[in-house]
């Protein structure tokens, strides 16, 4: 079973956590003690599950490599309160049996404080009783399931940390009933909450005349020529896809084999990022199709700044801690969303304080996580009454050379019936090393 570590050697560079934090419910002087599991007086443990091989691990395994390379970079800055971050993955092959075994391992044998980023809707799914019965801290979950956020009652320590799917629905079907209001639209949807979610928040705007096929695929099966020919043979025009990279590229080429041309295409931001999609369809096709110009044109979701936007700041910054702390390879739109993860991370237990237990970590969350800044596009939705992560993004179209063109501002909404508003809030800025320096909240 694939597995790795980060146990990286704590130096003297200043920043990080420093040594004036203090504990939830204590001064924010004295010393660490080992508060809780996965807190001893020197480490916090924490893991997370990803697809390291298998149909999901291009793009997705990459994740972990830039949370490695944040969490590096924040030890050798001084750690959390002096202690240093150890970070541990296992693979999972998106297989949500596996996923099962191995967050069992990391919470039973591995022992550790919290879960960071699990990867995936129906992988996810399958420990989130496991965790919440364990009292297991189960930050940021890598998916826009409705799962993550709107059952805090029935799942107090899970939190969501991208958008959810269904608002992402909603800003897509918006823009098509404005744009495109008398297209004939077509679905193709990952067959779980990924793809409900979804399509809930596109039937807001979409009348159900509008939407004229609803095709589904389910992760594994790869032979998904029926789902587009039925697209094609509905008369689709308009076509929304809620599907993971390798289904972004499976459906573009099945597309062109049919000589399937709709208007356009819309896709999650889960499965459009033009470098991966491009490799993928190179690889699917064997070398027929050699770069992502069938995705040119294709209208995506963003809520983070991507590795295309070189004079972002905060693109730039995490350039920097990739050269400085991170692996073989380059800095990629799933490098950015590890260290963006880490980044909200590192907050969170900043504010929890020197020596938290687990309840003190979920609680601090809860009061102040609303109020984090940083790489996202849009505020945080966290309090005791939502686990909800990021709360908007904005739309951009793919232009031929991979890179994106914006097509609106930064939009804000929630789950439900809430309205879309534009997002008037300033961006924020990385703080000194990107490192965050929240005070202790208790």
């Amino acid at each position: 079973m694939a597995a790795a570590s980060m146990l990286a050697t704590l130096a003297a560079c200043g920043g990080g956590g420093g040594d004036d934090g203090g504990d939830v419910s204590a001064s924010a002087d004295g010393e660490n003690e080992a508060s809780d599991i996965g807190i001893t007086e020197d480490t916090i443990r924490l893991g997370s599950h990803y697809p390291l091989t298998g149909v999901a691990a291009p793009g997705y395994s990459e994740i972990p490599t830039g949370v490695e390379a944040y969490f590096d970079c924040v030890n050798q800055a001084g750690g959390i309160y002096d202690r240093e971050i150890e970070w541990i993955y296992r693979d999972d092959a998106y297989n949500p049996t596996q996923t099962a075994q191995v967050v069992n391992q990391l919470v039973l044998e591995d022992e550790v404080f919290a879960i960071m980023g699990g990867l995936g809707t129906p992988t996810h799914s399958a420990v989130l009783e496991f965790l919440n019965a364990e009292g297991v801290p189960d930050m940021f979950v890598a998916s826009g399931s409705l799962l993550w956020g709107t059952q805090p009652d029935e799942y107090p320590y899970t939190f969501g940390w991208q958008t959810d799917y269904m608002s992402e629905g909603k800003i897509i079907g918006q823009y098509i009933a404005e744009n495109f209001p008398d297209a004939n639209v077509g679905l193709f949807l990952q067959d779980d909450d990924f793809g409900e979610d979804g399509e809930a928040g596109l039937r807001q705007y979409l009348s159900d005349d509008q939407i004229v096929a609803v095709e589904r695929y389910v992760p594994g099966n790869t032979n998904i020529g029926p789902q587009i020919a039925a697209l094609q043979a509905a008369g689709a025009d308009v076509v929304v896809g809620f599907t993971v990279p390798s289904y972004t590229a499976l459906s573009q080429l099945a597309a062109a084999q049919l000589g399937f041309q709709p208007e356009q295409w819309f896709y999650s931001n889960v499965g459009s990022d033009p470098a991966l999609v491009g490799r993928l369809l190179n690889n699917f096709s064997q070398g027929a199709v050699s770069d992502a110009s069938l995705l040119a044109g294709a209208i995506t979701t963003d809520y983070l700044p991507t590795v295309d936007e070189t004079d972002n700041p905060w693109v730039n910054e995490f350039q920097r801690i990739w050269d400085e702390c991170g692996g073989e390879g380059e800095l990629t739109n799933y490098r950015i969303y590890g260290m963006a993860q880490a980044y909200t991370m590192v907050q969170a237990l900043q504010a929890a304080g020197r020596n938290p237990t687990r309840d003190d970590f979920i609680e601090i969350v809860e009061q102040v996580g609303e109020d984090w800044q940083g790489p996202g596009l849009a505020p945080f939705r966290y309090s005791e009454e939502s686990h909800l992560g990021i709360s908007g993004m904005s739309l951009s179209r793919i232009t031929p050379d991979g890179g994106a063109e914006n097509l609106t501002p930064v939009l804000v909404t929630d789950v439900g019936d809430a309205p879309i508003e534009e997002y008037t809030g300033e961006e924020a800025t990385p703080p000194a090393d990107a490192i965050p320096e929240e005070e202790p909240a208790g």
